[in-house]
């Protein structure tokens, strides 16, 4: 009984000291976005700005093009994402259900590939992309992830050996077709992994700051990463505008987490378990 009640006080303080642990960069940065510049670097540190100075944040949507970096990035990450819902589901799908000659061995090849960092493709992908005309645009941010990404798929494939075979071999003497079983019994089914995926997209796109680098020369087509360096100079960092900028950015994917948290929790938990 005393281990137990020990156990069941000392677990909720140590995840709370933990989620504190993991909250105190991004307090920080906001409390930085509302200090004065003479509150930045001082001993011991303010936590507390006061004043509290709101033009840092008129600065961040004022001083780089803030609004048009918004609607890039809100368009690639958005047209991405739909691109992994359509392809990796499918993909993983039949990974998991069908049997045809050679899919494991292609299946070790997807996993092979989750192996090999961006770097090393890098150069011939740009150099692809350059060879069809489409550096300067959107297209090398969007069009890959209508071919599927590897961990998406093998994350999906896992989800989909988890459905019992009887819903499907019920659908067959039904007469739906393959296609329409995946559509209208499994995919339903995967929803919560679905969503885990689409979020992860939508995040990795959203925080992506070296695949704008490479492809986008065109102001007018900066996302927001590429922005956040406009506060940057070789001289000195706007370190209040920088941090309010920042704090905008980070909202879209906090408030996006909360709106599917608990069917991402459900497909992190049923996605990894067995294969």
């Amino acid at each position: 009984m005393k281990t137990n009640l020990v156990k069941r006080i000392a677990i909720p303080i140590l995840l709370l000291l933990a989620a504190v642990g993991f909250a105190l960069p991004f307090i920080w940065m906001v409390s930085t976005s509302l200090k004065a510049a003479d509150q930045l670097f001082v001993h011991p540190p303010v936590w507390i700005p006061n004043p509290v100075n709101w033009e840092n944040y008129v600065h961040a949507v004022t001083e780089i093009a803030f609004f048009t970096q918004f609607k890039n990035s809100l368009i690639i990450a958005t047209i991405s994402t739909v691109g992994v819902i359509i392809s990796c589901p499918l993909v993983g799908y039949t990974f998991a259900r069908l049997k045809w000659k050679g899919r494991d061995t292609l299946f070790l090849i997807t996993l092979a590939v989750m192996m090999i960092p961006f770097p090393v493709t890098m150069v011939p992908l740009f150099i692809v992309w350059s060879k069809l005309g489409l550096v300067g645009t959107f297209m090398p941010l969007i069009i890959p992830a209508f071919f599927g990404v590897p961990f998406y798929i093998f994350l999906m494939r896992q989800f989909f050996k988890q459905l019992p075979r009887d819903l499907e071999d019920a659908a067959r003497i039904d007469g739906c077709s393959e296609f329409g079983i995946y559509l209208r019994i499994m995919l339903p089914l995967c929803q919560p992994a679905v969503l885990t995926i689409a979020l992860f997209q939508f995040m990795a796109s959203w925080n992506d700051f070296l695949g704008p680098l490479i492809y986008l020369n065109d102001e007018t087509k900066y996302t927001l990463q590429l922005g956040l360096q406009q506060f940057r100079t070789a001289q000195d960092t706007a370190w209040g505008p920088l941090m309010a900028a920042s704090v905008l950015v980070a909202l879209p994917i906090i408030f996006l987490y909360f709106i599917v948290q608990k069917r991402f929790i459900q497909g992190i938990t049923f996605g990894g378990v067995k294969g």
